[in-house]
C-alpha cells in the first residue's frame, strides 16, 4: 500500500465526469488499498478517485457511530455508485473537503439514501444509509461528477482543520 496525493482545486480532474469501472483487477485492489490508507492518513471520512487524480467512478468511506466512538468505524467501497432513492426531507449540515483546503460550507443534503454499487471484488451493494453517513456519501458521489461541496453551499468560510477534522472528506 502506498499514500497517494490529493489534489486540490483547480485540478482539472475535479470537474470532470468520472469513468465507469470497469476491471477489479489486482491494479484495482491496489487502488482501493492505497485510497484507504490516503484517506486515514489524511485523516478523512471519504475520499474519491478523482481526489488523488484518477478519473473513476470509485470512492472510500469510513465512519463510526455517531452515538458511540467505541464502536469500531466501518470501511466502504463503492464503484459505480448509484443513489436508488433518497428522501424528500433534507437538512443543512458543514461540510468541509480534503481537495478544498481550509474551507467548510453548510450544504443542503437528503437526510436519507438508499444506494447500490460495487465493492472492492466488484459484487453488487446495496445499503440505506441516515444523518451523516449519507451525507458523506452524497459528498463523495458529487466529486465522482465533477461537483464540489462549494458548488451546492449556502454559505462558504474560511475554518481551520482542527474545527472541520470529523466532516472533512
Amino acid at each position: 500500500m502506498a499514500l497517494r496525493k490529493i489534489v486540490s482545486v483547480p485540478e482539472p480532474v475535479l470537474r470532470r465526469k468520472a469513468h465507469k469501472v470497469t476491471d477489479f483487477n489486482k491494479d484495482f485492489q491496489t487502488l482501493v488499498n492505497d485510497m484507504v490508507e490516503t484517506l486515514r492518513d489524511a485523516p478523512g471520512v471519504g475520499l474519491a478517485a478523482p481526489q488523488i487524480g484518477i478519473s473513476l467512478r470509485l470512492f472510500v468511506m469510513e465512519f463510526g457511530d455517531e452515538e458511540d466512538e467505541n464502536i469500531p468505524k466501518k470501511l466502504y467501497v463503492f464503484a459505480n455508485p448509484e443513489i436508488i432513492q433518497a428522501s424528500e426531507e433534507k437538512v443543512i449540515g458543514t461540510e468541509a473537503c480534503l481537495s478544498v483546503p481550509d474551507l467548510a460550507g453548510d450544504v443542503e443534503r437528503h437526510t436519507w439514501l438508499v444506494v447500490k454499487g460495487q465493492n472492492k471484488q466488484g459484487k453488487v451493494v446495496k445499503y440505506r444509509f441516515e444523518g451523516w453517513i449519507a451525507r458523506i456519501f452524497q459528498h463523495e458521489y458529487d466529486h465522482l461528477d465533477g461537483i464540489l461541496f462549494t458548488d451546492k453551499a449556502e454559505k462558504v468560510w474560511q475554518s481551520r482543520p482542527e474545527e472541520t477534522e470529523e466532516i472533512r472528506d
